[in-house]
């Protein structure tokens, strides 16, 4: 006779399944892909693009950011970005005070503009193609230009709240509901 618990095939299906649906939770978005990972220029900076665009011209880099407009040209869509520094994992983060200034990134196939509304996270993996200087409010403003190999856009982050019971920081069920902690 067997000493211990038995368990039968579909227990360790089920655990199985349950492993998949955990591993599957922690996957991670590729930004940048396979075939761009060696021409990418990591040392590069989005602050030393900015200050001259048209040095770096060809130069592929990663730069996330924010959403501010998205439009519709005659060969393709312009996407007009609020660079936001990158984590780990390239997101943006969500500081805006952080940013170095705007960019442009350029799609040249057809991108509706309506799924990149105002405030949506992106990620853009592109070469630098140089600069434009367009109005911005009663100035002008040296738009850095990119040409996207890859867009990654970011799901809004969620927002949630820690409710704690008011105004017992401690476990209290009350005299009918069950043991309370001060007597």
């Amino acid at each position: 006779m067997r000493y211990g618990m038995t368990y039968d095939r579909s227990f360790f299906f089920m655990m199985f399944g349950v492993y998949c649906m955990f591993m599957a939770g922690c996957t991670t978005v590729q930004v940048v892909p396979e075939d761009l990972k060696e021409q990418v220029n990591r040392e590069l900076s989005f602050s030393q693009v900015l200050e001259n665009p048209l040095k770096y011209k060809g130069e592929i880099l990663v730069i996330g950011g924010q959403v501010l407009s998205a439009k519709r040209l005659k060969h393709g869509t312009q996407i007009e970005v609020l660079q936001l520094p990158l984590n780990r994992d390239l997101e943006p983060d969500e500081s805006l005070p952080k940013s170095h200034g705007r960019f442009l990134a350029l799609q040249e196939e057809f991108l509706d503009p309506a799924t990149l509304p105002f405030g949506t996270r992106v990620t853009v993996v592109g070469e630098v193609s140089g600069m434009v200087t367009l109005p911005l409010d009663q100035t002008t403003y040296d738009f850095p230009t990119l040409l996207i190999k890859r867009l990654t856009v970011w799901p809004a982050p969620s927002t949630y709240r820690v409710i704690q019971p008011y105004p017992y920081p401690y476990a209290y069920w009350g005299p009918y509901w069950g043991p309370y902690w001060w007597w």
